[in-house]
């Protein structure tokens, strides 16, 4: 018998396949992320099957019967398919083996789904599902079940073989830490102490993508700590376990890695936003600076941002994710300067430079606020209130979010009669510059400053402004 929570595993898609494969004289069990969540009362979209039957013996069973086969990973043993909106992939069972000098698995398929099992991740990921019988029952030969009553996880094969096949379990184990909220075995926590120089063997492109998830997941922010811990973060975020090296005398966190972990918590599973609490001052360790008994961090925004912006890269990051994460770090400070007072050009120079960014940007000024006081932490969050709503009552005048002069460059060049160049683009700025500092415009008082601005310049005198009834260019 296995538990009513799993009978849902065996019914639909996975009792038709079950039939297909069993009348033919083959295994079939569900493995993997299904199973794993079923037993934790949670739904899983995703359906992994293992199977006795090779490739060759499972393309006649599906070719009829599936809408749509996809044999690109047939050669590992892959054959996936879509079934009613339903996608799915069913492997051949693996045992396949690791070198030492190679990062890539040799693909051998074996005969048990125990040796299958044995190979995966994780013991809470090793427990198969066996279908097509009258009583489906459950496989778990490394006691995975117990493991996540515990909560706990460990390889099944032991962490120094585990982790010497694959680097990249490591940080998949603090992924799995972050996104289900269990905790790595201290047998696993001091392998990945051993083994860690062993993840530079392992593509950049890989470890962002586990690192992205385990970003974006519940338990981020503890799961980060610990990887700091062990020493891994080192081998390929090194700036973050920096963090823990420098003071925060500002917040009620012992140091700026703390602080750091507390905002990322805070914000909502956006990886960019994620990405950007992590990383926001990871400029303060180069800047810090002592000033009799206080300790400053001059401009670590500026430093921060280039420093997040190289380390992105590295890890080959697409350019957008780059750029905003890199933008929320430079702009993190702007907010806080509200306290100051803003006059409406501020207003609409921060609103300006933040663009698409600016939920996101608040939404961070909002969740770098971990002080001590919560006098002091009332007081900051009604100052990103007060900005908040400065931005409406602008919003609501003019154009606030895409702020624009009256002219374009093509209205510049016909009235200087000129081409395109840089004398465009200075005239440009000094209309946009007036645009932000005075509000909105006409094309009429545009053209008077074109015409001033030029003649400073020593450039012609381009003459009376065109009529203002001139429809302008877009």
């Amino acid at each position: 018998m296995v538990p009513e929570r799993l009978n849902w595993l065996n019914s639909g898609i996975s009792r038709e396949l079950a039939g297909r494969f069993t009348a033919a004289g083959h295994e079939i069990h569900l493995v993997g992320g299904s199973v794993r969540d079923a037993l934790l009362g949670r739904k899983s979209t995703d359906l992994d099957f293992a199977t006795s039957a090779r490739p060759e013996q499972m393309k006649p069973l599906l070719r009829d019967w599936a809408d749509q086969l996809f044999t690109v990973g047939e050669r590992f043993g892959t054959i996936g398919l879509l079934r009613d909106g339903v996608r799915c992939e069913i492997t051949t069972f693996r045992a396949e083996t690791y070198r030492p000098d190679s990062r890539r698995p040799e693909v051998v398929f074996g005969d048990s789904i125990e040796a299958d099992l044995g190979r995966r991740d994780f013991t809470v990921n090793a427990i198969a599902l066996r279908l097509g019988l009258d009583t489906p029952f459950l496989v778990d030969p490394f006691n995975g079940v117990a493991d996540l009553a515990t909560r706990t996880l460990r390889t099944p094969s032991g962490p120094d073989v585990s982790f010497s096949d694959d680097p990249l379990r490591m940080v998949r184990l603090f992924r799995f830490m972050a996104q289900l909220g269990f905790y790595p075995d201290r047998t696993e926590l001091e392998a990945v102490a051993r083994l860690r120089e062993r993840l530079r063997t392992i593509s950049a492109e890989r470890i962002r993508d586990e690192f992205s998830k385990l970003v974006v997941a519940p338990e981020a922010a503890p799961a980060m700590s610990v990887m700091v811990e062990s020493g891994l973060a080192a081998e390929f975020v090194p700036e973050v376990p920096a963090l823990a090296m420098t003071e925060d005398p500002d917040h009620r966190h012992k140091d700026v890695l703390a602080h750091s972990l507390a905002v990322m918590a805070k914000t909502e599973p956006d990886l960019v936003l994620r990405l950007a609490a992590l990383f926001h001052d990871v400029g303060k360790p180069a800047t810090r600076r002592f000033e009799g008994p206080r300790v400053t961090f001059h401009h670590h925004e500026v430093v921060g941002a280039r420093m997040t912006r190289r380390r992105l890269r590295k890890l080959r990051y697409p350019n957008g994710t780059v750029n905003d994460v890199a933008e929320l770090v430079f702009l993190h400070m702007r907010a806080h300067t509200f306290k100051m007072g803003w006059t409406d050009s501020a207003v609409r120079r921060y609103v300006r430079d933040a663009g698409e960014l600016l939920p996101r940007l608040n939404q961070l000024a909002r969740c770098d606020v971990t002080t001590r006081s919560d006098r002091r932490a009332r007081r900051i969050q009604q100052q990103i209130d007060e900005l908040e709503e400065r931005i409406e009552v602008l919003r609501a005048k003019e154009e606030l979010d895409a702020i624009r002069p009256p002219l374009d460059g093509f209205d510049v060049m016909e009235y200087l009669g000129i081409g395109p160049g840089p004398t465009v683009g200075a005239v440009l700025k000094v209309l946009l510059e007036k645009r932000i500092d005075h509000g909105p415009y006409d094309r009429a008082e545009a053209f008077c400053d074109v015409r001033r601005w030029a003649i400073e310049q020593g450039l012609p005198d381009p003459g009376e402004t065109p009529p203002e009834a001139a429809p302008g260019r877009s």
